[in-house]
């Protein structure tokens, strides 16, 4: 099913979502990559976030970023491969209440219990499309964590509009499409195997 989503959105929304949908938001998502996750994880114990961290979608995304008299324009958005962030994710989710994660290359079985327990979900971006992930960005809203961490790893918040088409790889009831990948690769291979067997 294809779904046009306008940010926030909320848990019970968002258990609606399967995977195989394919999703185009609009609304203010936020960038976070390892760094950023271990800082703000480390900021929740004792201070403030200041943002909130709540209300947005989760971009696995180190942005290309050019700054200008008017303010930040992102060249490039394409996303990170999310495995990097797999230590952190399960605890973020926990956190902050996450309800929408977005990257590539999908993630492990602790955010996908994570996603489960919290009616999140875990929706792919196409790697190497940077400059169409760009073009949805209508504005840089604010950049925190930027003297800590950097341009690629800072916290950048972003105004999107119809950002996507974003594929639910992992829901909230358990399904994986990387697990059903699994399966039909191993199925194959057996098969491949039996057929090489049985010539030789």
């Amino acid at each position: 099913m294809e779904r046009n989503i306008t940010l926030p959105t909320t848990h019970n929304l968002v258990r609606k979502f399967q995977a195989g949908d394919i999703l185009y938001i609009s609304g203010t998502i936020f960038t976070a990559r390892d760094a950023a996750h271990h800082l703000l994880i480390e900021l929740h114990k004792g201070k403030e976030i200041p943002f909130n961290i709540r209300q947005m979608p989760l971009y696995h995304c180190g942005p290309l970023v050019r700054k200008k008299e008017s303010g930040w324009q992102i060249i490039a958005a394409g996303p990170t491969t999310s495995m990097r962030m797999e230590p952190f994710e399960s605890q973020f989710v926990s956190l902050f209440g996450t309800t929408i994660i977005i990257g590539k290359g999908g993630m492990g079985d602790k955010t996908l219990a994570a996603l489960q327990e919290a009616g999140a979900v875990y929706a792919h971006y196409t790697g190497g499309a940077g400059a169409l992930a760009a073009r949805a960005v209508a504005r840089v809203v604010d950049v925190h964590c930027l003297d800590e961490l950097g341009i690629p790893e800072a916290v950048w918040i972003l105004d999107v509009e119809h950002f996507g088409p974003l594929t639910i790889t992992m829901d909230s009831h358990g399904e994986s499409l990387y697990h059903k990948l699994d399966r039909t690769v191993k199925k194959n291979m057996e098969w491949i195997h039996a057929r090489i067997n049985k010539g030789a």
